[in-house]
């Protein structure tokens, strides 16, 4: 019987992070880090994926830091290119990058900000899964991990702090594309899972969203999230941590295809 620890151990693997400079994308690549993992930590950010790096260095982990947008497919070849050439490929793929736009209702949502929150929170993932796919064949096994959202499940009333079809569509977006990779790359020993945070503070698109919102606005989205959430708080980024390292390792060498809802029981209740 092997080592129930040794399961989670990412030592020798290559993992990539993309929107990795700040909040959990930066969460989850120290995670893979302390695991063992080579970082490939990416932002369009380009200070942010430093930062990241340097963190990551300074704790004794192994990172490198690139500067790529997920919406530029040139990029995004020309990354994996670099990985494949730098470190023989990469066997993890975290698809953390997404964005948000102001919530108002769908006929009152200016196109340029669908296309564009459309280009990095779906494309994005479509791009970075399709460019490092036959990486993954090559070494006979991967693990891809899409991050979604509470709000790719389930709706929510007009005026709710980052409900907004953009978003909600991207990211219930990612849920098929999670499905339908799965479904392709099974027999080739490559998973694909997806993550559907709830409310967790400390994230950058909260930080995003918070900045644009009076104290009045910020209490009553507060208040509704308490009273959604069966936990009665929200979550911290580091409590997707354990869950991420999970999909990422062979301890969930047997799961693929499916979305886990992390949000203090607001999906599940």
């Amino acid at each position: 019987m092997s080592n129930v620890i040794q399961q989670f151990d990412l030592s020798g693997k290559t993992a990539i992070v993309t929107g990795a400079g700040f909040g959990l994308g930066r969460v989850f690549a120290e995670t893979l880090a302390e695991a063992g993992a080579s970082v490939i930590v990416t932002d369009r950010d380009g200070p942010g994926a430093d930062e990241t790096a340097s963190l990551i260095e300074a704790a004794g982990g192994k990172a490198t830091a690139m500067t790529v947008d997920v919406a530029d497919p040139a990029a995004i070849e020309a990354m994996a290119a670099e990985i494949a050439k730098d470190h023989g490929g990469a066997q993890i793929l975290v698809n953390n990058a997404g964005i948000t736009c102001r919530s108002t209702r769908l006929h009152e949502m200016p196109v340029e900000d669908w296309n564009e929150v459309l280009a990095i929170n779906l494309s994005g993932v479509f791009l970075c899964t399709r460019a490092m796919i036959p990486q993954m064949l090559d070494a006979g096994s991967g693990s891809i991990i899409n991050i979604s959202s509470i709000l790719g499940l389930v709706g929510h009333y007009p005026d709710f702090a980052m409900a907004n079809i953009c978003y909600s569509a991207t990211k219930a977006g990612v849920i098929g594309l999670t499905r339908q990779t799965a479904a392709e790359y099974a027999a080739d020993n490559i998973r694909v899972n997806a993550i559907a945070p709830g409310w967790h503070g400390g994230t950058r698109l909260g930080d995003v969203n918070r900045s644009s919102m009076n104290n009045d606005m910020i209490s009553k989205f507060e208040d509704a999230v308490l009273d959604g959430t069966p936990m009665k708080r929200r979550g911290v980024p580091d409590e997707l941590a354990g869950l991420l390292l999970y999909l990422a390792s062979d301890a969930s060498s047997y799961m693929t295809g499916q979305v886990i809802a992390n949000d203090g029981g607001w999906t599940g209740i």
